[in-house]
């Protein structure tokens, strides 16, 4: 080894993944995409190759998260169908007609964004950027967590040279975390019905949108008439959209409650490391399993236990609202139970791509009380009527609490003798995020600031 090249480790280090992914390596590249859990066909251990090269070039700080956007691309173009104009006349139809049985059932208003009809390609492109901004603080941790374990486990002749190349270690496994990011954004793209269909929300406030080549195959097999499948999925979906318009402070605190969750999640850096000392570049299972099962993740602290029920009590109350009101809208369909128990057990179980991302920030989209949400609401509009039920979501603090899904009863009670409102110095908080986020304060969109606090639901 030359003087000159002792002093530039760097470049040195550069230089031997250059080998590796130019394929002058014992690694299998193929064996590399299947350890990240992407395919292994030649096209996608192609394409891995060249985005690990482009990443050795990049000079930038944190994760290029355009590799993900081509990835969900990518995936989801393929197989994907146009709206054909007899579909788009049948679900035009079917979402005027949710409409009007919507306005029966609940006081929220329509929201003014005409709903939209995605092909799979068009609902990736579109909810990217959302699935982005949550993974984000894990893909940090991650690459953070690689450079280290990497720098323990050099041997000292080579620790100046891994020391050197920190930055472009992070890049590595910054673009690695984003090809699987659009990987499971690809395969979603392939699962989902509708643009609330998994809970959180991925497009902008009001904003409505179904996917008709997945409408018409989850209505396969079902013998139910397609027009029934479409207008009860088309009710569900306009439901989530009304609340999100209603509860304008609504979508920013569960964005933000998931991106806060996800900033306290460390990597097990010990497993880490003992993955690195054992790795068999032949034998590539082992790191795979533990990636795809999130064994590199820790068990969650006491503080995020916490704020992860706080959080699964907010996307329960959603989704049992959403149910709630959806079912009082279809009652004049013969088959809408049906069709809900279809969608009750689709959502229970869950696919691949949510079990992936599950596994690849530490956090299950579907929530555990979800049933005992949609009981509490039906309750409640039994009790007081769909005005003051829906009025529950006016502000932060009105809104039930993991205490009012244990005990419907008492909420009840205090409806019935008269909820007090929000005092001053809230409802002034409230307004204020509201103004902020339709002023588009936040560096990106709906996201909010590093100093910004979600309100505690």
């Amino acid at each position: 080894m030359s003087d000159e090249n002792r002093d530039q480790p760097e470049d040195e280090f550069r230089d031997m993944l250059r080998q590796f992914l130019s394929g002058n390596s014992d690694i299998d590249p193929s064996k590399l995409a299947s350890a990240a859990g992407l395919p292994s066909d030649p096209a996608a251990v192609s394409q891995l190759m060249a985005q690990l090269q482009n990443a050795m070039q990049a000079s930038g700080d944190g994760v290029d998260w355009s590799v993900a956007t081509k990835q969900a691309q990518e995936i989801s173009a393929a197989g994907s169908l146009a709206v054909t104009d007899q579909t788009k006349t049948q679900l035009d139809q079917a979402l005027h007609i949710a409409t009007l049985w919507l306005d029966e059932v609940t006081g929220l208003s329509d929201s003014a964004v005409a709903p939209r009809l995605m092909t799979r390609q068009e609902w990736a492109t579109t909810t990217v950027p959302v699935w982005t901004e949550l993974a984000e603080p894990v893909a940090e941790s991650i690459a953070d967590a690689l450079t280290d374990v990497l720098q323990n486990q050099a041997p000292e002749e080579m620790a100046g040279m891994i020391a050197g190349a920190s930055q472009l270690m992070r890049n590595l496994g910054g673009t690695l975390f984003a090809m699987q990011l659009g990987q499971i954004v690809g395969q979603l793209s392939k699962e989902v019905v509708s643009g609330g269909d998994v809970g959180i929300p991925l497009l902008e406030e009001g904003q409505a949108a179904l996917v008709p080549q997945n409408i018409a195959e989850f209505g396969e097999g079902l013998d139910i008439p397609d027009e029934e499948v479409q207008l009860y999925l088309a009710i569900r979906e306009l439901a989530h959209a009304r609340l999100f318009r209603h509860a304008r402070w609504l979508r920013l605190h569960v964005i933000s409650s998931i991106t806060e969750f996800a900033k306290g999640i460390s990597i097990d850096t010990e497993r880490l490391e003992e993955l690195a000392g054992s790795f068999d570049p032949s034998n590539p299972e082992e790191l795979k399993q533990a990636m795809a099962s999130g064994a590199l993740i820790p068990p969650k602290t006491e503080q995020q236990q916490h704020a992860l029920a706080r959080l699964e009590t907010t996307l329960a109350l959603i989704e049992g609202w959403v149910d709630t009101v959806t079912a009082q809208a279809s009652v004049r369909l013969p088959r809408w139970n049906s069709v809900a128990e279809t969608v009750r057990r689709r959502r229970a179980s869950g696919g691949p791509a949510e079990s992936a991302f599950g596994a690849l920030i530490g956090l299950e989209l579907r929530p555990r009380r979800l049933r005992e949400a949609a009981a509490m609401w039906q309750q409640v509009t039994d009790a007081v009527g769909q005005e003051q039920r829906d009025a529950l979501w006016s502000h932060p603090d009105l809104v039930p609490t993991t205490a009012d899904l244990d005990d419907p009863a008492a909420l009840i009670a205090r409806l019935q003798a008269g909820e007090p409102e929000p005092d001053e110095m809230d409802q002034a908080l409230a307004d204020l995020l509201r103004e902020e986020e339709s002023r588009g304060d936040s560096p990106r969109g709906d996201s909010p600031r590093g100093d910004e606090q979600p309100p505690v639901v």
